[in-house]
């Protein structure tokens, strides 16, 4: 019997709550595919009932526990012309939906999974098509569930132990089969009533090597042979299952190295991406140092043969020319402020060596930070004068760039 369906209204709530909260709680989901997944879980409730969203934690192959959306419940397949609910869970991972789900078989007590599946492996991992082929953002919850009813209505992956039947009665053959005439006419019909014989049954084969029974119609070379058989499908039957425990060992050990692997991919690809973004910014710094040594050498190039009476002669003063009287005005002043900078470290030094008097170092000082006040102050004076009359310009030429 198939559960009633939770209300929708319901799971709209629960939903909106697991999904909108923050600090250590929170589901490790990104925030710009919360609402798909909102989405996603709610189409598959509506559509299978059955299936409820539930949070629970899931434990990777590398030991890593995460608390994840799962869909919890049956998916119905058709066998036979028969409707059957196959328990199956749907975990919703970190990097879902950009990519698959995890899809398992959760059979229950009575139930097993059947051994060489198509698409399902004896841990009731589910591995089908249209995980393989997982396409974001089209691919969704509804499908991938009619997809599993489909294959499972095809190859069903579970199967029921029914309990072994109880031993055949015995019947005693002594036991008359008719009663007596005057007896059963006595019951008010008048007509004697037979009595229907029990069908015989053959007893009960003995079970391996209890062929003691049979000594007299059977070969003891059948019985010898049969039992040798069942002896080797036994000893193939127990090294099936220690070969089947050691591959499971060794699958889950690849499983661990396999994300080992892919979490080392993810940082190589990562540094990978820092290093080539450094070589793009060393690249543009190199032709940026390429075109200002070009424009150097060309300037040089150009005022190599301005200079009179050879490289000794030039007056350093004189080699810089100020444009107009503001930038005259600046240099001087910024020309002053650092001497007198100078000037005061040098003072430091010689009262720290004993070479000038304190009272005398004071007085220096206080006339030089006087005459380095006016020099700043005639600076910022000059370079707001300096700002209008840029401002002008543009101005000025504001109209010329618009025609």
């Amino acid at each position: 019997m198939v559960p009633a369906a939770p209300n929708h209204q319901a799971i709209q709530q629960f939903l909106s709550s697991v999904l909108s909260q923050r600090g250590p709680s929170a589901l490790p989901y990104t925030e710009d595919t919360k609402w798909l997944i909102r989405q996603h879980l709610l189409s598959l409730t509506s559509t299978f009932p059955s299936l409820e969203p539930k949070t629970a934690t899931f434990t990777h192959n590398d030991g890593r526990t995460v608390n994840l959306l799962q869909a919890d419940g049956t998916v119905p397949m058709t066998f036979e012309s028969v409707t059957y609910n196959i328990p199956v869970i749907i975990w919703l991972i970190e990097s879902y939906p950009r990519h698959p789900p995890c899809v398992y078989v959760n059979p229950t007590r009575d139930m097993v999974i059947k051994r060489s599946h198509s698409f399902v492996n004896p841990s009731g991992l589910v591995a089908i098509p249209y995980l393989q082929n997982w396409i974001y953002p089209s691919s969704n919850l509804v499908d991938l569930a009619r997809e599993l009813s489909l294959i499972f209505g095809r190859d069903p992956p579970l199967f029921s132990q029914r309990p072994r039947p109880s031993p055949n009665p015995v019947y005693h053959p002594n036991q008359s089969s008719l009663t007596n005439s005057s007896t059963s006419g006595s019951a008010g019909s008048g007509y004697p009533r037979p009595m229907v014989r029990p069908p015989q049954y053959p007893p009960p084969s003995p079970p391996y090597g209890g062929g003691v029974g049979k000594v007299g119609t059977e070969d003891a070379e059948e019985v010898y042979k049969r039992n040798v058989i069942n002896k080797l499908v036994e000893s193939v039957h127990g090294d099936m299952l220690l070969l089947r425990k050691t591959r499971e060992a060794e699958m889950e050990s690849l499983f661990s190295a396999q994300a080992v692997l892919r979490r080392r991919e993810e940082e190589v690809n990562k540094g990978l991406k820092e290093m080539r973004d450094e070589m793009e910014g060393l690249e543009s710094q190199l032709q940026a140092v390429l075109m200002n040594t070009d424009v150097l050498e060309a300037w040089v190039r150009q005022n190599e043969g301005k200079v009179k009476g050879g490289i000794k002669d030039i007056d350093v003063d004189k080699a810089f020319e100020c444009v107009d009287v503001l930038s005259k005005q600046m240099l001087e002043c910024t020309a002053a402020d650092m001497a007198i900078e100078d000037v005061v470290y040098s003072l430091d030094k010689a009262v720290q060596e004993g070479a000038m008097p304190f009272d005398q170092y004071l007085r220096n000082v206080r006339l030089l930070s006087r005459e380095q006040f006016f020099n700043r102050a005639t600076a910022a004076k000059v370079r707001a004068a300096q700002m209008q009359a840029h401002v002008a310009s543009m101005a000025a030429r504001a109209p010329h760039y618009a025609s």
